[in-house]
């Protein structure tokens, strides 16, 4: 008889694994215990169909620390936001220049300028979500005028897993549309096509053909731009880190 017993996990419940950071996650669909990368924050997850199978989930992630690593390694690294450093609104360079005053973007002479104190890069941050929120506001107005729909509520988020997200109108509650801040960071268009695809949900609130065939009527072919997501949408994660 053993008096020792595996540790009690939990799901949600966030370990140290070489170095890394692995989170557990019970997923009653799944059928064995899995890994993978969470590329948006940077961490391993271990998946268990039953909480009482999480002990398994955490010995078979210690056992793949080689993997882990391979894995985590292939990340961009991260980008934290200091003075000198050079980012792209909407695909248009920016450099960030310490100076006192008020924060501001300089269109003109293609600056970002705060600062040079402790906040400077939350002030950065608060600099280009304003023009995500402002240029987002205006791509979704030119949208639902096309698509002959309310405009809808705009707002940016600090979204993981989605670049948007669009919850159309019901009785008596108007639409609305989030999109993530830090498609501020990637070029125009694929901004744009993210505009698109959200407010074609305020018509087809599903990923069906016909949502797929207004998409194209309003945008386009997505498939560059979509592609471009899923080749470089970790970067754009990794600023600020």
């Amino acid at each position: 008889m053993s008096f020792f017993r595996p540790p009690a996990y939990s799901h949600g419940d966030r370990l140290e694994a070489a170095g890394h950071v692995l989170r557990l996650s019970v997923n009653a669909r799944a059928r064995r215990i899995s890994l993978r990368v969470d590329r948006t924050r940077r961490e391993v997850v271990a998946t268990a169909p039953t909480a009482k199978r999480l002990s398994e989930a955490v010995a078979f992630a210690r056992e793949r620390i080689g993997w882990i690593e391979a894995q985590l390694a292939d990340l961009p690294a991260p980008r934290p936001v200091a003075p000198g450093m050079t980012v792209e609104l909407f695909g248009r360079p920016f450099q960030l220049v310490a100076r006192n005053g008020r924060a501001r973007i300089d269109l003109e002479a293609g600056i970002i300028a705060a600062p040079d104190d402790a906040a400077f890069a939350d002030r950065v941050v608060r600099l280009v979500k304003a023009e995500a929120k402002r240029r987002f506001t205006e791509l979704t107005e030119g949208y639902a005028h096309m698509l002959g729909v309310p405009v809808p509520s705009v707002s940016v988020v600090d979204a993981k897993a989605r670049w948007g997200s669009c919850t159309p109108a019901r009785i008596g509650k108007p639409a609305s549309i989030r999109y993530s801040w830090r498609l501020a960071l990637a070029p125009l268009p694929v901004a744009d096509y993210v505009a698109a695809h959200e407010c074609a949900h305020l018509i087809e609130a599903n990923h069906g053909p016909r949502f797929w065939a207004l998409v194209d009527r309003i945008y386009g072919d997505p498939g560059p731009h979509r592609g471009w997501l899923r080749a470089h949408g970790t970067g754009l994660h990794a600023f600020g880190r």
